[in-house]
């Protein structure tokens, strides 16, 4: 579980928002950082090649995103593959925060 801006977020919340958007494939990663005083949190995830607009797919994953948590979270769409697969559990968390 995560705590960015006062609100838990699991990343299993994350991906049932993901998966319930068509045209997201199930590999995704979350990146907390803190440019500034409050933390943001971006999530980076792979289109599932339905060949749907990238800006248009993600306005609807951020909009799922945000309906789900309560939270204004960036998505990024990454080129499919580039997201790490793991054998065994995935790391789907990258803390970038300071200390």
């Amino acid at each position: 579980m995560l705590i960015v801006r006062g609100v838990n977020v699991y990343p299993s919340q994350v991906e049932d928002a993901l998966l319930s958007v068509g045209g997201a494939a199930p590999h995704y990663r979350l990146i907390v950082e803190r440019p500034g005083p409050l933390d943001e949190l971006t999530v980076e995830c792979e289109p599932a090649g339905s060949g749907e607009d990238p800006g248009r797919l993600r306005t609807r994953l951020e909009q799922r995103l945000r309906d789900q948590t309560g939270l204004r979270i960036t998505v990024t769409l990454v080129r499919p593959g580039s997201i790490p697969r793991s054998e065994g559990k995935a790391i789907r968390v990258v803390d970038r925060r300071p200390g």
